[in-house]
């Protein structure tokens, strides 16, 4: 079947972009992917789908505007796909300059690009429910005042904002997922629900002792990436550019995370003390499993995520093939069986 359309994703060898360069390449499309030249790059997620061979890759880097200039002039995608970011909250609080150079000034980068070089170019912005941070109304949709708590939601709400004043100034197709959080078996380890997953399956297994983690209060929106990566597509290929909510509309903690994923495997178990003294127990062989590390804590916490996707799924269609309990099923089946790979 002759190819269709062209795309370019930066961020490609991660979760979001892995499963994307997937469902692209299953529509026929051209796929491009970005590298970042002496990086040391993982392709292990796109390889476990079995797509690196048919991705074409280009050094690329969100801090060289000529750079930028230079792939997008030779490729001319017909969509741009921006996943590539510092996306590790935490990490955001220690280098606060370089989280904001990649997540904020990289965009603008790729903006006036296609600005200057095709503006035909359709163009996909990773927003986040970070920017809600300290939220003002719940659940949160498209219009809920943004409060961000980390260097991280920051830097996202001045893109999604230079990616509004762009469209609206100079007639770009180009719009914003608002996405929750969105999780896979490809996660990388950095990430709480990965983390939990994985550490709870060694411990099973007897390849590990305990899982450290922070506030297991916290309460998230949780979906699948591979639901999430087709959100995008729709967004792109719609007949106006509009920012949409991509969510489950439904809220967990932490610690039902953690309870779900017990329940998965199989364990007995129970809690007992409070707050940082909150530990849990593995009642078959009668030892403490998860601690709770203060330092662990974010400096300042987002306590509650649940968005409002009615907007996307009554004007696309959209629809998520997963809950969080198949979500689970699907992440826990990975760590038992598919050990080998390290994402």
């Amino acid at each position: 079947m002759k190819n269709t359309k062209t795309a370019l994703i930066t961020g490609i060898t991660g979760q979001d972009g892995s499963y994307l360069a997937k469902f692209l390449l299953d529509k026929n499309y051209t796929v491009y992917g970005t590298v970042r030249r002496g990086a040391s790059e993982k392709f292990s997620r796109l390889e476990f789908l079995g797509i690196k061979d048919k991705v074409k890759f280009v050094d690329f880097d969100l801090l060289e505007l000529s750079n930028i200039q230079q792939v997008v002039k030779d490729i001319n995608p017909n969509e741009i796909y921006n996943l590539a970011a510092q996306s590790f909250v935490p990490t955001s609080f220690s280098l606060p300059i370089l989280t904001s150079d990649i997540n904020a000034l990289g965009v603008v980068r790729l903006l006036d690009t296609i600005l200057n070089v095709n503006k035909d170019i359709r163009f996909y912005q990773a927003s986040t429910s970070e920017m809600f941070g300290k939220v003002q109304e719940v659940p949160q949709n498209e219009l809920t005042r943004f409060y961000p708590r980390s260097p991280y939601g920051v830097s996202k709400l001045f893109s999604h904002y230079m990616t509004i004043n762009y469209r609206e100034s100079y007639d770009l197709f180009a719009c914003s997922g608002i996405l929750f959080n969105h999780e896979s078996p490809l996660r990388g380890y950095e990430f709480v629900t990965k983390k939990i997953v994985s550490s709870l399956a060694k411990i099973k297994q007897g390849k590990e002792e305990c899982l450290y983690l922070g506030n297991i209060e916290a309460q998230r929106d949780w979906g699948h990436a591979k639901d999430y990566v087709e959100a995008m597509w729709l967004m792109l290929n719609a007949d106006t550019p509009e920012d949409y909510v991509v969510s489950s509309g439904k809220t967990t903690s932490v610690r039902e995370f953690i309870e779900k994923t017990l329940d998965c495997l199989d364990f007995e178990y129970e809690w007992t003390g409070e707050g940082i003294n909150n530990t849990l127990i593995d009642k078959r062989e009668n030892k403490v499993i998860i601690k709770i590390d203060k330092k662990l804590y974010r400096p300042a916490e987002v306590d509650l995520l649940i968005g409002d996707s009615s907007k996307i799924i009554d004007r696309l269609k959209w629809s998520p093939n997963y809950n969080l309990n198949t979500l689970i099923e699907d992440m826990v089946d990975f760590e038992i069986n598919n050990s080998k790979f390290n994402f």
